[in-house]
Formats: C-alpha cells, sequence, structure tokens
C-alpha cells in the first residue's frame, strides 16, 4: 500500500487560537470547514479541507522550514492583497527578493514566504 493515492493536509501549532484565527481567517482570509472541541480549525483551500491549525503551546512556531506552499496564478497580486490585509512577507540575506518579498524561482516562476503570529513560515509560490 502506498499513501500517494491519498490527500495530504499540514498540521499547524500555535499557541493562541484567538490569535491564530485573527491571522488565518482575517488577513488570510480562510473559511473553517471544522471547529474542534479544543478550539482547533481546519481551513479550506481549493473547496477542501487542508490546513489544520491546533493549539499545541510547546510546539508552535518551532520549525524554520517552510511548512507549507499555496500555489497560486499571480504572486504578484496576492502578495499585494495579503500585504493590504496586514501579512508581512520575508526577506532573507540568502535569498534576492523585491521590495515586496517576492523572490525569483530558478527556472521561472516566483514565490514569496510569510509567517503567521507564532512565526510558522508559509508559502505563496506561482507562474506570475
Amino acid at each position: 500500500m502506498s499513501l500517494s493515492g491519498y490527500r495530504l493536509n499540514p498540521s499547524i501549532a500555535v499557541s493562541d487560537m484567538e490569535r491564530a484565527r485573527d491571522f488565518y481567517e482575517g488577513k488570510l482570509g480562510l473559511v473553517a470547514a471544522h471547529a474542534g472541541a479544543d478550539g482547533s480549525r481546519i481551513y479550506e483551500a481549493a473547496g477542501e479541507a487542508s490546513l489544520h491549525v491546533y493549539p499545541s503551546s510547546a510546539h508552535a512556531g518551532k520549525s524554520t522550514a517552510t511548512l507549507a506552499t499555496w500555489y497560486v496564478d499571480d504572486v504578484e497580486q496576492v502578495v499585494d492583497e495579503l500585504s493590504t490585509n496586514g501579512v508581512t512577507f520575508e526577506h532573507y540575506p540568502e535569498v534576492t527578493t523585491d521590495e515586496k518579498g517576492i523572490s525569483p524561482r530558478a527556472g521561472g516562476g516566483k514565490v514569496a514566504w510569510f509567517k503567521d503570529p507564532d512565526g510558522n513560515t508559509f508559502a505563496v509560490e506561482g507562474d506570475g
């Protein structure tokens, strides 16, 4: 049996669910498809339940890696919209970015990284 035929959803630990809801729902515009008794949320993306955000102060913000990437049609437009909502995009010393935080990808495309209030890193990536 292979797992390649099954849907995969990232789970993100946060220290404060109210603050997380303000960010994920208010700034990113995600819609909760399910709410757990512990305050956790499963958010929709592309019509599917896709991102599990749950309370865990012990694990929130511990990873330095990108935890999830949204693949979008127009990176510039998405960065502009999210910036208007108060999302700050990262500028890394080892990565070339423009003033908005958008980096060209080798072989084409663009990517931009941002963090949630706990420091969990996410990206938007696409051709435009």
